[in-house]
């Protein structure tokens, strides 16, 4: 006798969210069962990987590792985007818009969404644009990206609680989707679409950020919190949580410490040019296990071992 797996009871499906305009568009969530789970239930598509570039040149901050593979267009975003795109095959770009971090480069608001606008205009895939979680700079900066990206069905991110009215406005005018951002809880996650909600965003239009820690960062806590929205809004029917998934998962991942030791740094730790990678390809299965629709990337590697991890899945 064949082996029969014990099938859980689904009475929940996430939302399909569409991405971008055109033959390029891409469509997340829609699944009624748990992660990779296609024995139980229907899973229509695959979560994605999406790479994301800086809207500067992040040279003094990045290891060798990560600069590699862009080294000949670190200092340009629209060769930066194009590269991932035609080379590398990514099917979503996300510009972090790091230049306008008050705590750094501080740039003009007008300044960042132009470098953003030649972006759009560079590529025809689906583009995310992230801020950098102050209130006041990216609500002015958004407003503007979501202006020159009318039309484009832009994701902006991150949308809080302390600055949803102002871009979630222009997200509505512009027509865009929100990610909504939140700090690793359910409660607020909820929360934060319930406001959403109230202020007139579409549920087809809002994306969940529950946002994460990398591996040896966090990243138990990250699984168990996506874990805990995919069971309510798939088995408890909780109609506020059955959105998709983002994750920021390279920022996050090629930040820590041990992602940019050098082999004499940390002889113990093994190959530098390898050892982010794989940290960065295990935090994003990780999260896709929990429940990510999409996983935000940075080296291309990386992106290759994810890829065929969710191809073998599905």
């Amino acid at each position: 006798m064949a082996f029969q797996p014990t099938k859980q009871a689904y009475s929940g499906r996430i939302r399909e969210v569409t991405l971008g305009t055109g033959d390029k568009a891409v469509t997340v969530g829609g699944k009624a069962v748990f992660p990779f789970h296609g024995f139980e239930g229907e899973i229509p598509r695959p979560p994605r990987v999406a790479m994301e570039i800086w809207d500067k040149d992040p040279s003094a901050d990045w290891c060798e590792a990560a600069k590699e593979p862009f080294r000949d267009v670190l200092s340009d975003p629209v060769a930066w985007a194009r590269k991932c795109v035609e080379e590398y095959g990514a099917e979503m770009i996300v510009v972090q818009t790091k230049s306008a971090d008050p705590n750094a480069d501080n740039k003009p608001a007008a300044e960042v969404a132009a470098a953003v606008e030649k972006v759009l205009n560079a590529v025809d895939v689906p583009v995310v644009v992230w801020g950098v979680a102050n209130h006041e700079k990216d609500s002015e900066v958004m407003r503007l990206v979501a202006e020159k990206g009318s039309g484009k069905r832009l994701a902006i991110s991150p949308v809080e609680e302390g600055d949803y009215k102002q871009i979630g406005a222009a997200c509505l005018a512009y027509r865009h989707i929100v990610v909504a951002s939140t700090p690793i809880d359910v409660n607020l996650a909820k929360q934060l679409n319930i406001l959403l909600g109230n202020l007139g965003v579409s549920e087809k239009d809002i994306i969940i950020d529950p946002t994460t820690g990398g591996l040896g960062y966090g990243l138990e806590y990250s699984y168990s919190v996506i874990e805990r929205i995919m069971q309510a809004a798939l088995t408890q029917e909780d109609e506020k949580l059955q959105q998709p998934v983002i994750v920021n998962v390279g920022n996050e991942v090629w930040k820590s410490k041990e992602a940019n030791l050098s082999a004499e740094d940390a002889p113990e730790l093994g190959d530098p040019s390898r050892r982010a990678v794989m940290m960065e390809a295990i935090t994003a299965v990780d999260l896709l296990l929990a429940g990510a629709d999409i996983v935000v990337m940075r080296h291309p590697d990386a992106v290759r071992l994810v890829k065929k991890y969710i191809e073998k899945m599905m």
